[in-house]
């Protein structure tokens, strides 16, 4: 079964980003997070729509 949330390490592993990469995509809206008493989760979802979205562009070009 898929996780729903992921830990900033997992989802930078699951994208091929570094962390650093993935906190500059969460400050400028890019990525969705969730806080869970004061952890930060991506929920897979928030993944998926960040890729179709630069799938769309790449295929708008």
């Amino acid at each position: 079964m898929t996780r729903l949330l992921l830990t900033v390490p997992e989802a930078a592993k699951a994208l091929a980003i570094s962390r650093s990469k993935l906190y500059e995509l969460l400050a400028s809206g890019a990525i969705r997070s969730v806080r869970i008493d004061g952890s930060r989760r991506i929920p897979y979802s928030a993944l998926t729509d960040y890729v179709d979205t630069l799938t769309e562009i790449k295929e708008a070009a």
